[in-house]
């Protein structure tokens, strides 16, 4: 993605995954304020971590100073496996956390999905929060509700949808956040993969993440 893009390999339950990793500046984080981890859409459908919302996802969690983390789904890249419907998939993304919190300990950590990655986040917070080691936030974008049994969300998740998503229409999110009265940003003019339209993802995770100063409540 940029110049501070470190590629490696894991082992995962069924082969090595294929991973990146994203600096902050260093000028102005000497030190990350946190760990985000960033999920990719569906891998049957050309889906990977080199995904444009995917990338825009983690340059945000960059211009804040957290640490982003990506990883290729089983059968995309380097990464070995065949797609496993979201739950292979969750063990990985585990797998990936469990490396990134040995290497940067005792920071905060949110996550960051894009279509098919939503479901897959959602489902590793379920797990997190059994385990009392939740991610402090969710940001969900192009949220699979309606294409996946999309679990409930904390209430402190942003979720940034296109009014004009052709692949998980607008009324599926409403539908599955109504009953949790969580809100959603909608971008207007906006399609499932946000064309031309990219800045607008960074924009409302910078903005909120300015009013509410992350890096110091998640910590």
């Amino acid at each position: 993605m940029n110049a501070q893009t470190e590629h490696f390999l894991i082992a995962g339950a069924v082969g090595q995954l294929q991973c990146a990793v994203d600096m902050p500046d260093s000028v102005l984080y000497p030190e990350p304020l946190g760990i985000a981890l960033v999920a990719h859409p569906h891998p049957l459908y050309g889906g990977s971590m080199d995904n444009k919302v995917a990338q825009t996802l983690a340059r945000s969690f960059n211009a804040v100073g957290f640490v982003s983390a990506r990883m290729n789904f089983r059968g995309v890249g380097q990464s070995q496996g065949e797609h496993d419907a979201g739950i292979g998939e969750t063990e990985d993304m585990a797998r990936l956390l469990d490396v990134m919190r040995a290497r940067f300990p005792n920071l905060p950590l949110v996550m960051g999905g894009f279509s098919f990655g939503t479901f897959v986040l959602s489902r590793l917070q379920q797990q997190l929060e059994a385990q009392a080691t939740p991610a402090k936030r969710l940001v969900l974008v192009g949220a699979a509700a309606g294409k996946w049994a999309m679990p409930t969300i904390p209430s402190n998740s942003i979720v940034i949808h296109g009014e004009l998503d052709e692949t998980i229409p607008l009324q599926a999110v409403f539908d599955w956040l109504r009953p949790q009265e969580i809100p959603v940003i909608v971008i207007p003019g906006a399609d499932h993969f946000f064309h031309r339209r990219l800045g607008h993802i960074k924009n409302c995770i910078l903005n909120q993440w300015n009013i509410e100063n992350w890096g110091h409540a998640l910590s």
